[in-house]
């Protein structure tokens, strides 16, 4: 869909589409393609002159219905959102995600490798180069209809998803997204321990931190960012202490049952060694999960702990990347 879309030069703004179904809903008679043509002919909105990809947006996403002899009708759902231009704009840009999850170019821009966790500002981020020159439309549309912001840093070249707009995003848009990632030896590994076990460790050790933390100020800032940031090295931010300012508690989640035994990454491994001190392993016994006073083994700067000290862990390499030499 957003292939054959982006020919076009302005895909609309929740004003226009307020304006073009108001009138769709309310017309004594039928309107077709040339009455909206005409309507918006030599008009400014927005500061936008050209509406040329608005009317096939909304019949593309199922928004406006086409009949015969070009005749256009608004679909019913969103008759009850024209009370309001934001009304329409929230329900509209639902309308829009549900029917672009499926679109091969929209998981090309809003895949794993260009979505990421901004921990300073708290935010979900994703690459402004995500939507290369050819979907630059559709980048505009997500910003004008305040889906996507420009980053708080003027420096940092990233737009971040609205903050009222993270429960679509994360109904809409995340399941399809790490269902993409997933590939068929993929889903197998993930079916068992590391995502069975490993959500419920995550769930375990958010609300462990939230308990240990309730005299911060910023204790609901403890997040499981793992969703967004798949090559954050961790899984949940946190704070060391109730003095902490910022995050500074980057927590790596391992759940096992019965025997104490984990994977871990080359990429987290990497990150415990650059965070030292800050970074933690939280060990939870899937036995214990539910004991109100379960406490997990914490092991901070495991790099040190587990990796270089001899004795207390055993270490089996289980996988190779081998590369042929150019030499």
């Amino acid at each position: 869909m957003l292939n054959e879309l982006s020919r076009y030069d302005n895909l609309g703004t929740p004003k226009i589409f307020h304006e073009l179904f108001g009138k769709l809903a309310n017309s004594e008679h039928a309107w077709t393609t040339l009455n909206v043509n005409e309507y918006f002919h030599n008009r400014i909105i927005d500061g936008k002159s050209i509406f040329d990809g608005c009317l096939p947006l909304a019949q593309a996403v199922g928004a406006v219905r086409m009949a015969d002899h070009g005749i256009v009708s608004l679909n019913p759902i969103l008759t009850a959102a024209l009370s309001s231009e934001e009304h329409l704009s929230f329900r509209f840009l639902e309308i829009i995600l549900e029917a672009v999850k499926d679109d091969e170019v929209f998981h090309q821009i809003f895949c794993s490798e260009n979505i990421s966790y901004d921990v300073i500002y708290e935010q979900i981020q994703i690459e402004n180069g995500a939507f290369r020159f050819r979907y630059a439309n559709f980048r505009h549309l997500l910003v004008n209809f305040a889906f996507l912001q420009p980053h708080p840093d003027s420096n940092i070249r990233k737009l971040i998803i609205c903050p009222k707009y993270k429960k679509l995003f994360d109904s809409r848009v995340m399941p399809e997204i790490k269902k993409r990632k997933i590939g068929i030896e993929q889903l197998k590994k993930l079916l068992t321990q590391k995502e069975i076990s490993g959500r419920e460790g995550e769930a375990f050790v958010l609300r462990y931190e939230q308990k240990r933390l309730a005299a911060h100020p910023q204790s609901q800032s403890v997040k499981i960012i793992s969703d967004y940031y798949t090559n954050a090295g961790y899984d949940i931010v946190s704070y060391d202490n109730l003095s902490s300012k910022e995050h500074d508690r980057f927590i790596e989640v391992k759940a096992y049952r019965d025997n104490l035994k984990f994977h871990w990454s080359r990429n987290e491994m990497d990150v415990a060694r650059i965070k030292k001190h800050q970074y933690f392993l939280y060990l939870v016994d899937r036995n214990q999960i539910n004991n109100e006073n379960y406490n997990p083994l914490i092991i901070q700067n495991p790099h040190e702990q587990v990796l270089e000290k001899p004795g207390q862990w055993e270490k089996l390499v289980e996988e190779y990347s081998i590369t042929q030499s150019t030499t």
